[in-house]
């Protein structure tokens, strides 16, 4: 949870003065929240971090309509520790997508293809996961059996488009 820039100089520090040099990378990153994508990916790659995300499956909001009434008549509102449990129209729209994409891939959970998707998006990525149930870490392994082609993450990635940012929308547009 360091901005980039800081880990890039404090593992120049490091190498410069014979000291070991950060090995991972732990932030929040998820399909709902792309802002890892912008500088913390880059320089993963650059100083040879694996990722650690944090929040892959958006706080409990990655959950289809069904999920949602049994959650609501049950009176459940969801443990988010300070973030909002309630979903917004963008996010109950990613959430059918997901849905959509679980039915081809054969998935019984989006939550499996939301951490399929941060799976396959570059290597050495290994995501923090709070479970409240067995089913639910059932559920989450199942992702390591999900292939996702890159036609399925442009399809995830289209219903939230990402914004890049100064400079790189410059870049980019080039």
């Amino acid at each position: 949870d360091t901005p980039a820039w800081v880990v890039a100089k404090a593992n120049e520090w490091a190498r410069s003065n014979g000291k070991t040099p950060f090995s991972i990378y732990q932030g929040r990153w998820s399909i709902l929240d792309r802002a890892f994508e912008r500088e913390i990916i880059p320089m993963a790659r650059e100083e040879g971090l694996a990722l650690a995300p944090w929040g892959v499956l958006g706080q409990g909001r990655i959950r289809t309509d069904e999920e949602e009434e049994r959650r609501k008549k049950r009176g459940e509102t969801g443990d988010t520790r300070g973030f909002q449990w309630i979903r917004t129209p963008d996010q109950v729209k990613l959430s059918h997508k997901l849905e959509e994409i679980a039915k081809e891939v054969g998935a019984k959970h989006i939550t499996a293809v939301a951490l399929a998707y941060v799976l396959h998006k570059t290597p050495y990525v290994y995501p923090i996961m709070g479970v409240s149930n067995v089913e639910q870490l059932e559920a989450n392994l199942k992702a390591l059996d999900i292939s996702l082609t890159p036609e399925h993450i442009k399809a995830m990635e289209s219903v939230l488009p990402f914004e890049p940012g100064f400079p790189h929308d410059i870049i980019v547009s080039r």
